[in-house]
C-alpha cells in the first residue's frame, strides 16, 4: 500500500498507469464520487505490493532506497534484471518494492450507535475485536434506558466481534450529567442495583463486557468512582465478563477542570480490563478552529498515560469525522460535523485544494459559502491514519478505538490492515 497526494493535472487514469493498478480499484478502494474530478491535495490509498519507477539523472540504487524508505538489498532482490547495481542510467525502470511487514497485532474498538446501517456494519466488522453499543443511560435510581441492540449483537458475534454494553450519565437532554453518577455513590443499594442491572443485560443480551463512560463528574466523586469500578469489577470478573471504561484524555495527573479531575488514570488502570483513551475533541462543535485529534496533543496525553496505566491496557481513540467552521470564529457559535468522505467531497464542490498541517498531522481546507462566508474544515485522511496507528506500535499499545463507525470511511481501514492485523478474541 502506499498514500499518494494528488498534484495538479493528475487523474484517476494517470495515477491508475503510474502505479499499474485499475482505475476502477482506486476509485472503490476510496470512494471518488467523481473521478474524472480529482481535488490537489487529496490522499488516495493506492493498493498495490510494487510499482515501476523511472530513474532520474544523478539518481542512484542507494539514493532510491532512501527515497522510499527501503535498503539497498531489498531494492536490488527486488530488481533481478539489474546486472550491475552501481551502475543505473536516467530513464532507466527500478521496481520499488512495498513493504508489507506488519507492526504486529493489536486490538481494535469501534463504538457504534444502535442505528448503524446493516451494510456499514457488515463492511467495518472484519476489522475489530469489539463492537461497543452506545449506549445505556443510567438514572439516579441505578435503571437503564433500553436500546435495540440485538441485531448488531448477533452480527458482530457471527464474524467474531465481541459485542461490549457502553454505559453512560447522559441525562434525558442528551448531555453528560455529574448529578446522576453523584446520587448512585450516595447510595450502596443503588450501586448494588445498578451492577444487578448491568449483569442482567449482559446475561439475557449475550454481551462479552462492559464499558463505563461517566463523563463531567463531580471532582469530589473521583474515589467514589473508583471504589464503585472496584465492586463492579469483582462481580464482572467471576462471571467471565470484561470491564473498560473512557477515560477523557490528560497530560497530568493533577490536570484541572471537571472533564479530566475524577478520572483517575492510576487506579483505573489497576482495576479494569482495557482503558479507552479519549484522544480527540481538540477541536469540537463549540470550539475554535482546531484539528480533532492533532497528533502533537495526543502524543502529550500518551506521554503521561503510559506512566499511569499499563501501556497494553490502552486503546488510544480515533475520531471518524471532521468540523466545519465558519470564520472569523466567534465563541459559542457551533461547527458542522462532516465525514471524511463528505469533506473531500466538499472541497471538491467549492473548488479548494487540501492542505496538510505537518505539525497536527492533519488535514484541512479552507472555502467561500454562497454567503461569502469563509470557513476551514479540519477532518482526517489516510495520511493522519496513518500517523495515528503508527503510535500504537512506538508506544506499545494494545490498540486503538474510534469514534464512531457508523460512516463508512475505507482509506482507515485499508491503511490499518497494511500496519496491523486485528487481533480476535472470540473463537
Amino acid at each position: 500500500m502506499i498514500i499518494y497526494v494528488v498534484k495538479k493535472g493528475d487523474s484517476v487514469y494517470s495515477i491508475s498507469q503510474k502505479f499499474n493498478v485499475s482505475s476502477e480499484k482506486i476509485v472503490k478502494d476510496n470512494v471518488i464520487t467523481e473521478p474524472d474530478n480529482l481535488v490537489v491535495g487529496q490522499a488516495l490509498v493506492i493498493s498495490i505490493n510494487s510499482f515501476p519507477y523511472q530513474v532520474r539523472a544523478g539518481e542512484s540504487l542507494y539514493s532510491i532506497s532512501k527515497k522510499y524508505g527501503l535498503t539497498l538489498d531489498d531494492l536490488i532482490k527486488a530488481n533481478p534484471e539489474i546486472v550491475s547495481p552501481s551502475q543505473i542510467f536516467p530513464g532507466e525502470t527500478v521496481i520499488i518494492p512495498l513493504s508489507f511487514n506488519q507492526l504486529g497485532r493489536m486490538l481494535v474498538n469501534g463504538y457504534a450507535f444502535p442505528n448503524i446501517k446493516n451494510d456499514i456494519l457488515e463492511k467495518t466488522l472484519p476489522y475489530l475485536t469489539y463492537l461497543s453499543l452506545f449506549g445505556y443511560q443510567v438514572n439516579p435510581d441505578g435503571t437503564l434506558s433500553e436500546i435495540n441492540d440485538t441485531n448488531q449483537i448477533t452480527a458482530a458475534r457471527d464474524q467474531n466481534v465481541a459485542p461490549i454494553m457502553v454505559v453512560t450519565n447522559i441525562n434525558m437532554d442528551g448531555g453528560f450529567d455529574g448529578e446522576i453518577p453523584n446520587e448512585i455513590f450516595s447510595s450502596e443499594e443503588i450501586q448494588q442495583s445498578l451492577i444487578n442491572n448491568i449483569i442482567e443485560i449482559l446475561q439475557s443480551k449475550n454481551y462479552s463486557g462492559v464499558d463505563i463512560d461517566f463523563e463531567y463528574l463531580y471532582p469530589s466523586d473521583r474515589e467514589n468512582y473508583n471504589n464503585f469500578l472496584r465492586s463492579l469489577k469483582s462481580q464482572l470478573e467471576p462471571l467471565g465478563y470484561s470491564l473498560t471504561t473512557a477515560l477523557a484524555p490528560k497530560v497530568s495527573a493533577d490536570q484541572q477542570g471537571i472533564l479530566y479531575e475524577a478520572h483517575d488514570y492510576k487506579s483505573q488502570g489497576e482495576i479494569v480490563d482495557r482503558i479507552m483513551l479519549m484522544t480527540y475533541e481538540w477541536g469540537y462543535t463549540y470550539g475554535p478552529p482546531l484539528a480533532v485529534s492533532p497528533i502533537n496533543s495526543v502524543r502529550q496525553v500518551l506521554d503521561y498515560a503510559v506512566t499511569e496505566i499499563p501501556p497494553e491496557k490502552i486503546l488510544m481513540g480515533i475520531p471518524n469525522y471532521g468540523y466545519d467552521w465558519t470564520l472569523p470564529y466567534k465563541p459559542g457559535t457551533m461547527a458542522q460535523t462532516i465525514s471524511n468522505v463528505g469533506a473531500v467531497d466538499l472541497a471538491r464542490q467549492v473548488g479548494s485544494f487540501i492542505q496538510y498541517d505537518e505539525k497536527s498531522q492533519a488535514p484541512y481546507f479552507y472555502y467561500y459559502d454562497k454567503n461569502g462566508k469563509q470557513h476551514i474544515v479540519w477532518f482526517e485522511d489516510a495520511r493522519s491514519i496513518d500517523a495515528k496507528l503508527r503510535l500504537v506500535n512506538e508506544y506499545g499499545l494494545g490498540g486503538v478505538s474510534y469514534w464512531t463507525i457508523n460512516r463508512f470511511f475505507p482509506q482507515n481501514w485499508l491503511v490499518q490492515e497494511s500496519l496491523y492485523s486485528t487481533e480476535k478474541i472470540l473463537e
